[in-house]
């Protein structure tokens, strides 16, 4: 970017893009994109499951677990020793950053004797004859196709990343909205519909519905994360290669016990490629999630602006660069967008994913690759949310005083009392009282006692307080466990 007439700001743009910026590539400040610079202890999690590193490894897995199920095939000419039995899974269990590196050497330069391979699944083959004797390469990655390895490994990553590190904090977040909506199930606050003063709740309860609602919705992120479903089928999805190798195997059974023993589902009809309509049903369970979530967000929010909730300061923390007294809701903002790009990411992929011209094209190879970034967006998110649900506590004295200075939201019991009485007009007549007016406990008294009505409705009347007109109010919580 060149600043016509200001070479002070071409200098700097010079700097930015030459070795006035020579910082190096593992540094965090290098980073191109915020989830592996500034967020990068917060993504940590999901390194062994997104990363490049972890997924060649399930790769390496596939095609060793592969290896040993064509061994345990009665109708295929291949037998494997207990020792090298052993020695093949020790490549996946002690599978290390340097294998990682060398699988990239094998693919990108050459490696052991081996050209440049140019693809990535080659490259883990060459790396596994480079573990193994001889005898052996011929047999790894027999009859396979890419997509037959690529499809397995995505979804060995996929899961445990959802299932052991966003479900865990998702509950996290859905059990501290459930403690904080039984500790607060007695804090009556005015509700508003529209935006504008409507029939009172209970900060409990309010709780108590975004806690429920996040149950409900990870309970179908888990559904859909166990529905995880693998194909293993050839080049075209036909088993053609494996049955002119080998045409008395039921190859057909063989893919389906080999799917299942690595914890997914089977699909059994398929082009080259996965249909991915399992991962589309996942992504879409996030978004479930995540729309929850941007809903709790935007009200605390709008809670926190209203004085409702406070915010504990943290110390050392600067809330404003030039307003000292500061203290933003900055976690549920964070949140808030995290989430979004998140959605937006998820949105695409579920819809992309599950295309592919004829049987094949790599179009959604790089695509999948993102994957990872979507989840990671989700994590953040979560782990903001939660971050800021432990600093907010309900300003209860705030949330009387509004009920008090807002009397007319008794105008509905009034009139449905006085409906009960068979009082026809009951409606217009608290309308005309208060619709568009500010009026006071005392108008309403007024009309109370003008009231052609028995004492005894007249007494029920004057007892309605904006504080007591909560309902079942804090009883609603218990639906939390179940109660009735």
């Amino acid at each position: 970017m060149v600043v016509e007439g200001n070479p002070d700001r071409n200098r700097f743009a010079a700097g930015v893009g030459s070795a006035g910026m020579d910082i190096p590539r593992e540094d965090p400040l290098a980073a191109v994109s915020p989830l592996d610079g500034r967020y990068a202890g917060r993504t940590a999690p999901l390194v062994p499951y997104a990363s490049e590193a972890g997924l060649i490894r399930a790769r390496t897995e596939v095609e060793v677990e592969y290896l040993l199920a064509l061994a345990d095939e009665s109708g295929v000419d291949l037998d494997l020793s207990a020792a090298e039995r052993a020695d093949l899974r020790a490549v996946v269990d002690d599978f290390s950053t340097e294998d990682a590196r060398l699988v990239k050497r094998l693919e990108t330069e050459g490696a052991e004797g081996y050209a440049a391979t140019n693809h990535d699944v080659k490259a883990v083959e060459y790396f596994l004859r480079t573990e193994t004797p001889e005898r052996l390469h011929p047999w790894i990655h027999f009859g396979l196709t890419s997509e037959d390895v690529n499809n397995l490994a995505q979804r060995l990553l996929v899961k445990p990343a959802v299932e052991e590190v966003l479900v865990p904090k998702l509950r996290e977040v859905r059990d501290t909205l459930a403690d904080e909506a039984r500790e607060h199930r007695d804090v009556p606050m005015l509700a508003r519909t529209h935006g504008q003063p409507a029939t009172p709740t209970i900060w409990g309860k309010e709780l108590a519905v975004y806690a429920a609602r996040l149950g409900t919705a990870i309970g179908r992120v888990e559904t859909a994360a166990a529905g995880l479903s693998g194909k293993l089928a050839g080049a075209s999805g036909t088993y053609a290669a494996h049955r002119a190798a080998y045409p008395d195997v039921d190859w057909r059974a063989f893919s389906r016990e080999f799917v299942a023993s690595l914890g997914l589902e089977h699909t059994a009809l398929a082009t080259q490629v996965n249909p991915c309509d399992d991962l589309a049903t996942l992504f879409d369970a996030l978004r479930g999630v995540n729309n929850v979530l941007l809903d709790l967000d935007r009200d605390v929010w709008l809670y926190v602006s209203d004085r409702y909730l406070g915010q504990e300061a943290a110390a050392g923390e600067t809330g404003s660069s030039t307003m000292p007294h500061k203290v933003n809701p900055i976690d549920f903002e964070n949140s808030e967008g995290n989430l979004s790009k998140a959605n937006s990411d998820l949105t695409f992929l579920a819809d992309y994913v599950t295309t592919s011209r004829l049987q094949r094209d790599l179009s959604d190879s790089t695509v999948k690759r993102n994957v990872g970034a979507a989840l990671a967006h989700c994590l953040i998110g979560y782990s903001k949310t939660a971050a800021g649900l432990a600093k907010v506590v309900p300003n209860e004295q705030v949330m009387r005083d509004e009920l008090e200075n807002t009397p007319e939201i008794i105008g509905e019991a009034v009139q449905t009392i006085l409906r009960r009485e068979g009082d026809t007009d009951a409606y217009e007549r608290v309308k005309e009282l208060t619709r568009g007016k500010r009026v006071t406990i005392e108008d309403f008294r007024d009309l109370f006692d003008d009231l052609d009505v028995d004492e005894s409705v007249r007494e029920e009347l004057h007892a309605l307080t904006p504080a007591g007109y909560v309902g079942y109010g804090g009883d609603l919580v218990d639906e939390l466990d179940g109660g009735d």
